[in-house]
């Protein structure tokens, strides 16, 4: 706290955990494998198509230098490249990236240490931001002998309640400092001019509110729960509805059909009212903000939980394997810290904090 607001750098303990009891601490990426990453597409190539699809594996890159890669080795101009969602470089992660089929002929030419091209198709569009289902992540916690079973139990109750959808410490950038700079952005007081960046910045801010509202909610134990105000989301349709009768909808919350949503402040999207908006007003009020400095951004809602599928625990001789998928836009370690208990992933930050689909927000 900084006299009586909150501070803008990211720290796991500011954030309410959902789970009890001890973790299982340990370490994460003391080798890129420890850290696989795969992409869960929204829908496979068609085979036939004015795109040409490449599903990669990269090691030691980020997406961005790929790209820069391919669009300098083949010669295609940046924005005819499309790509679902954004990998770091701290990990093993496989992906589709779409180029004009005009350079397949040339594909052979393209050489990057580290990058492999495991197949490719055609299609009809080319891939943008968010086009995928999801991410599977298969990890090992390293230092953290015998803790499989206490890791086990957790996922089974994070599979059962769903995993607070923090914004991990990805998007806050090295030392957590992103949201301090993005904060003087929209504020007018930053000198940096390169709009992608400016933008980037601006979301930190964004993420931070959000996470506090989160946080809050898990503080009064809302987390399962619906307040009057609410914007909810039902998980099998993506329909969005305002809650007027909390007492009503709220066991659709227990049975994990529907969450809440937080807001990430911008002109198209209107603050929450009620209970759910003096929560939201809280929120913002502990960091000195109101709504309006979002102006210059569009904004979104995003689900105060998602749900781990595909959920396993493997025991290793220093550790255990955890493996699971989560929804486009989730963060791995929100389900990490709830196993580990411990500052996941703030000391040694992936390159890139865009998270998927939400640049734009």
């Amino acid at each position: 706290m900084v006299g009586d607001i909150v501070s803008l750098v990211f720290e796991w303990s500011a954030l309410s955990a959902l789970t009890a009891g001890p973790g299982t601490g340990g370490t994460l990426r003391r080798e890129p494998g420890d850290f696989r990453v795969e992409e869960l597409p929204a829908y496979a190539p068609a085979g036939e198509g004015e795109h040409l699809y490449l599903h990669l594996e990269k090691v030691g890159h980020t997406t961005a230098h790929v790209l820069r890669e391919l669009s300098t080795q083949l010669g295609v101009r940046d924005r005819d490249i499309g790509v679902a969602g954004l990998k770091d470089r701290h990990a093993v992660t496989r992906q589709w990236i779409s180029l004009p089929a005009k350079v397949e002929s040339r594909l052979s030419e393209f050489e990057m240490e580290g990058v492999q091209v495991l197949e490719t198709s055609r299609h009809g569009n080319k891939l943008g931001l968010g086009h995928l289902r999801g991410n599977r992540f298969v990890v090992r916690v390293r230092g953290a002998p015998g803790q499989h079973e206490q890791a086990a139990a957790v996922l089974a109750e994070l599979v059962g309640l769903g995993v607070p959808n923090y914004f991990g410490p990805q998007r806050f950038g090295v030392g957590g400092l992103n949201a301090e700079e993005g904060l003087r952005v929209l504020r007018g007081e930053s000198r940096l001019r390169d709009p992608r960046v400016r933008r980037f910045l601006t979301t930190s801010v964004q993420s931070m509110i959000f996470n506090r509202f989160l946080s809050l909610r898990l503080e009064r134990g809302l987390f399962a729960a619906l307040v009057s105000g609410d914007m909810a989301k039902k998980h099998d349709t993506g329909g969005v509805f305002l809650v007027e009768d909390a007492a009503a909808e709220s066991p659709r919350a227990e049975r994990g059909e529907v969450s809440a949503t937080g807001t990430l402040f911008g002109r198209k999207v209107k603050p929450l009212t009620q209970d759910a908006g003096a929560l939201e007003a809280e929120a913002l009020a502990d960091f000195g903000l109101s709504p309006d400095v979002f102006s210059s951004r569009r904004g979104d809602r995003r689900l105060t939980r998602v749900f781990p599928e595909d959920a396993l625990v493997t025991p290793e001789e220093d550790g255990f394997t955890v493996a699971f998928a989560l929804p486009k836009g989730s963060f791995a370690t929100s389900v990490l810290r709830e196993i580990m208990k411990a500052d996941v992933d703030t000391s040694s930050l992936p390159d890139e904090g865009r998270n998927d689909s939400e640049e734009e927000a």
